[in-house]
């Protein structure tokens, strides 16, 4: 693969946008004042035959941000001890500036002007995204402010299946349920559902569709 065909074709099948994939893990449901406390990213690429993949992960354990709401029925759900060392945790700043920097690179190699979430019930994620970017004032959010890739509205679709683990399944898709609920471990997962999803509706020539009305 060369790095211009990558270009014209990642650019080119999502409309400029790049997808990008995203799990977070919080202490709550409201992203204005539960604390974000686990984030993930997947960069995705493309191959010169027009196929999906995912590329590269990154991740950050996060400090809750002062006067964090911590519901402890989240914490028991997830498993995560906000304030265990072994976290190696990062401010909340610095978190989403880790994440952000790789994605910006992602968007300017595939030539691309902007990244799209990816995510299961992407809402959610996106929800603390945007929380946690304006809480901390950083202007150059690479992601749409409000569009989104929702895998669990396509899994429904391509799998007849909306819980992660299920699609996954459905999907032939390795799934240990024992390491859920983990940013990085979903975010991968996620990735790998998405791609398996748009490579599928183009080898069943849906995209061969799309190009002959343009």
């Amino acid at each position: 693969m060369t790095h211009s065909a990558d270009k014209t074709l990642m650019a080119d099948r999502f409309r400029g946008y790049l997808p990008v994939v995203i799990d977070v893990e919080t202490a709550g449901f409201n992203c204005r004042t539960d604390a974000l406390l686990e984030i993930a990213a997947v960069t995705l690429s493309m191959d010169e035959n027009g196929y999906l993949m995912p590329e590269r992960t990154y991740s950050a354990n996060v400090i809750p941000f002062e006067g964090a709401n911590l519901e402890q029925s989240a914490l028991a759900f997830t498993g995560i001890d906000p304030w265990n060392p072994e976290r190696q945790a990062i401010s909340e700043a610095q978190a989403l500036e880790n994440i952000f920097k790789p994605i910006r690179k992602a968007i300017k190699a595939a030539g691309c002007k902007r990244a799209i979430l990816v995510g299961h019930n992407a809402t959610f994620d996106h929800n603390f995204v945007n929380c946690a970017a304006e809480r901390q004032s950083i202007k150059r959010n690479p992601f749409h402010p409000f569009s989104t890739f929702d895998t669990a509205t396509l899994a429904g679709l391509a799998c007849g299946q909306t819980v992660l683990a299920k699609a996954c399944e459905v999907a032939g898709i390795d799934f240990d349920n024992r390491s859920a609920h983990s940013a990085i471990y979903d975010t991968e997962k996620t990735a790998e559902l998405f791609c398996m999803i748009v490579n599928r509706w183009k080898d069943m020539g849906g995209w061969d569709l799309v190009l002959q009305t343009r």
